[in-house]
Parts: structure tokens; sequence; C-alpha cells
């Protein structure tokens, strides 16, 4: 082998693999699909260096940061007093229980997280996006997962935060801010049921709570994920609701979101491959 070739040789092995981000989008119970995706990637061999989330995938995003597994996850879930929990879940409810649960898990500020992580919030004021990547981690989680009016806003240095999914849905946006050359990105609400579907109670409730929200749909909620994203997840979620907790419904939530992740297995190698050829 001649001098040159040694060279390039030896500068290929010296060049850092890319750095694979995860960002998780928001869905309420969907969230289980988020843990199914992460078994996948376990499997796979695929370890995620940066993570960003909004709502429920901030949450899975933070336990991811802090190393707990997807079975550390699920076993959480499993252990949930589900019918405690939905106590909470009656309008304008403060986020202060969820807060002290979380820190069971959480405790501590995000900087201190091993993986750099961020979470995603919306202004009730000035209805921007606000990225939380500093501070007390299960405030910053609880902000990002207020939905109203079922929750509060949480206060956060002066401001009250709601849920992210209103200005950013799917933050893979931020994930690539944060250092990400390839990112993956899970959609739980690819499905949306059409206004035509649903029943007249169902549509009149949307239509008065709509009036008690605080804070507006962003046009680009959604699309500025998609446009940030290397590869997009879209498990299959149509027939469930953000608040079906039985385990019927979270077990076949797991289940779809798995078999969407090994489905997108290939495009997230290529996706791979081809930011190391650009290093």
């Amino acid at each position: 082998m001649g001098f040159l070739a040694s060279v390039k040789k030896l500068f290929r092995l010296r060049t850092p693999a890319p750095v694979l981000g995860l960002a998780l989008g928001s869905g309420g119970a969907k969230g289980m699909a988020h843990l199914g995706a992460l078994k996948a990637f376990a499997e796979a061999g695929l370890s995620f260096r940066v993570v960003t989330g909004t709502s429920i995938g901030s949450i899975v995003g933070a336990l991811y940061c802090k190393g707990y597994t997807w079975a550390d996850m699920t076993g959480i879930v499993d252990n949930l007093n589900k019918k405690e929990f939905a106590k909470n879940l009656r309008p304008f409810s403060d986020m202060q229980p969820i807060e002290e649960f979380l820190e069971n898990f959480l405790e501590g500020e995000i900087e201190a997280l091993p993986l750099p992580f961020a979470a995603w919030a919306t202004d009730a004021e000035t209805n921007e996006g606000v990225r939380l990547d500093h501070g007390k981690t299960a405030r910053a989680l609880t902000a990002s997962a207020a939905i109203p009016p079922f929750f509060r806003g949480v206060e956060i240095e002066g401001r009250r935060l709601y849920d992210g999914a209103y200005t950013n849905a799917i933050p893979a946006d931020v994930c690539r801010d944060l250092g990400a050359d390839v990112v993956v990105a899970v959609d739980l609400s690819a499905y949306p049921k059409p206004e035509e579907e649903k029943g007249r109670f169902a549509r009149l409730l949307d239509s008065a709570i709509n009036y008690f929200v605080p804070v507006k749909t962003a046009e680009n909620a959604k699309t500025r994920g998609y446009d940030a994203a290397d590869v997009m997840l879209r498990p299959d979620l149509y027939d469930f609701k953000a608040t079906d907790v039985s385990r019927a419904a979270t077990d076949a939530m797991f289940e779809i979101g798995y078999e969407e992740a090994k489905r997108c297995l290939p495009a997230i190698r290529e996706a791979i491959k081809a930011a190391g050829k650009r290093k």
C-alpha cells in the first residue's frame, strides 16, 4: 500500500460516526408506540446521541437520555395507578402531582442528563414555541405536556407554558440544532380522524374545548418536523385516542410502533450511510 493510500485509510478510520438524533412527537397515550419503536431500535443496535420531544415525546425522550430502556419504561407504565392518574384529568388541573411523579425517575436538571436533550412548549402570551434545554427536568416535561383545558399552564422563568404540540409537534429541527447529523422522528398523529367521521357530540366537544384553549395551533406545527427529519416514522394509530389507557390499547400501540420502526430500519441505515459519506 502506497503512502498516500495509507494516509487516506488512516483519515477514514478517524472520521467520527454521524451523530444520530431522535425526535419524539406528541400524542398522549399513543406514546406507547414510542416505546415499541425504542425496542426495535435497541434490537437493531441503534443508539441515539441527541434526543428531543414534545409532550409525551418529551417524557419518553428524557427517560431515554437518563438511561432508561424501553423495558424500564413499559414497567413504569404497567405500575402506574391509572385510576388515580385519571383523577387529575379534569379541566384546569394542576400539573404539580405529575411533576412530583416524574421526579421519582427524573430528579435534577436537564443539563445533568447523560445525553443532550430538549423539550418543546408553547408560550400562552405570545403563542411562540419555547425550547426547554436547561433547568429542572420534571418541570420542563410538565410544561411540554400541559395540554389545555385539562391542565393549567406551567410557570417557567416568568412565562406560562402549555403543550408544545401547538407550535412544534415533532421537534426534529430542534434535534438537528442540538448537533444531530441524522434525525429519526416519530409522528404519533400521522393518521388523524377526518372531521366528517367524528360524531356530532365529538365535534361540539372539540369546538367547546377550542374556545377555552389559550394557545392556537401554528400553521407549521407539524410540517416543520417533516421538513427537518431524515426519516419519519408514521405508526398507524388511527383507531386509538390520546386517552386510550386500557391494557389492550397500550399493548396494541406498542406493537404498532415496534413494527413501524422495524419497517423503517433500512431507510435509517441508508440515511446514516449517506451522512457518513458527507463527513
